[in-house]
C-alpha cells in the first residue's frame, strides 16, 4: 500500500511538471532568426569566409522606404550587426582585408550599395557605427531579380578566382566579389 502510494506521489509530480512544461510559451525568440553563410573553395577545403547575420522578413514592407532605408548605414541584417570573418587575408573588390572579425554594414542605394567592413564587433545594430573604424568600403551594383525573397539572405557562389557574396531581398540583389589577396 505504502509503496502504491509513493508511485502514485511520483506520477503525479513527474504529470504536474510536464504539463506545466508542455504548456509555457517560449517567449523572446527572435523574429528574423539567426543565420550562417560560410565558403569554401570545395567541399573539404577550410573556410575563406563565413557571415552571422539575421534575416528580417518583409511582411508586406518596402525595402529601401521602411527596411535598409536607401542613403543609410544598415547593420546589413536583424537584430545584432552582421559578423564576417576572413579566415585568410582576401580582396574585397580591390580592397585587401586582413584575416578576422569584422561588423559588416551597407549603404544600400536602388543602383548601388556601398559594403563596409569595420573593426567593431559585438555591437547591437547599426546605432554606434563609427566610421572613423571602417577597415574598407566598396561599391556594388545593385540590380533586380526575378523572384522576390522574404527573407533577407546572405549566400555564395564560387567564381574562377573567389566567390561572390550575395546578398538579396524582395527582388534587390547585390554581388560582392571576394577572392584570395594572394
Amino acid at each position: 500500500m505504502i509503496k502504491q502510494s509513493i508511485t502514485m506521489l511520483v506520477l503525479g509530480v513527474a504529470l504536474a511538471f510536464t504539463s506545466n512544461a508542455n504548456a509555457q510559451e517560449f517567449s523572446g525568440l527572435d523574429k528574423s532568426p539567426a543565420d550562417i553563410a560560410i565558403f569554401r573553395v570545395e567541399r573539404d577545403a577550410p573556410p575563406m569566409v563565413k557571415v552571422i547575420y539575421g534575416r528580417p522578413m518583409l511582411k508586406g514592407r518596402v525595402v529601401g522606404e521602411e527596411l535598409a532605408t536607401f542613403g543609410k548605414v544598415w547593420r546589413t541584417g536583424a537584430n545584432e550587426a552582421t559578423e564576417i570573418k576572413f579566415y585568410e587575408d582576401v580582396l574585397l573588390g580591390g580592397s585587401e582585408i586582413p584575416a578576422g572579425t569584422y561588423s559588416l554594414f551597407t549603404i544600400p542605394g536602388k543602383d548601388q550599395w556601398t559594403v563596409i567592413i569595420n573593426a567593431d564587433t559585438d555591437i547591437w545594430g547599426a546605432y554606434n557605427y563609427d566610421p572613423a573604424k571602417d577597415v574598407a568600403r566598396i561599391d556594388v551594383p545593385a540590380k533586380q531579380g526575378e523572384n522576390s525573397l522574404e527573407a533577407f539572405s546572405i549566400t555564395f557562389e564560387p567564381t574562377d578566382e573567389g566567390a561572390n557574396m550575395l546578398m538579396g531581398w524582395d527582388k534587390l540583389r547585390v554581388a560582392v566579389p571576394i577572392k584570395p589577396a594572394q
